[in-house]
């Protein structure tokens, strides 16, 4: 078996809340990633592909393909966005780490060319990262209203 890895970066923001928490839950849970307009985070996206190389072409998936797909499929729709607002497949969750990495999974799973999904890692920065082996996991999406609202400003 063969693992190739292909590397992406985007630029993004979040608030991390779970709007079912006071404020006082939501502030001791979450600290400063909890800034009600958001905090943002140069990400790095790794998608690894396993496989057994195409006898024709040495590939296990044509990494040009891969890219893309990345691109079409969550780059261009994350980068430079607010995750919790902004990005139709991220509505509701809490877009941790934990959570983006399963998300991007569900994005890519099935519209590989070759290859099988193997690995979805992310940096959120040089010091935090998850990674994702595509075991089934529900990611909970809660309605977003109310709790965006604060002194006059509504999101």
């Amino acid at each position: 078996m063969i693992f190739v890895t292909r590397k992406a970066q985007f630029s993004a923001s979040h608030r991390l809340f779970n709007p079912t928490f006071s404020e006082e839950q939501n502030e001791a849970t979450f600290d400063k990633c909890n800034n009600f307009f958001g905090h943002g985070h140069n990400y790095v996206l790794e998608v690894t592909v396993k496989g057994l190389p195409d006898p024709l072409t040495g590939y296990v998936i044509d990494l040009k393909q891969l890219k893309r797909i990345l691109d079409e499929r969550i780059v261009d729709k994350v980068d430079h966005k607010h995750l919790n607002y902004d990005v139709d497949f991220l509505h509701g969750i809490i877009p941790t780490v934990e959570n983006l990495c399963v998300a991007f999974w569900q994005e890519l799973a099935g519209h590989l060319p070759s290859g099988e999904l193997h690995a979805i890692k992310l940096w959120e920065s040089d010091h935090n990262v998850a990674e994702y082996f595509g075991a089934p996991i529900e990611i909970p999406r809660y309605a977003i209203g109310q709790e965006t609202q604060r002194q006059g400003v509504t999101l």
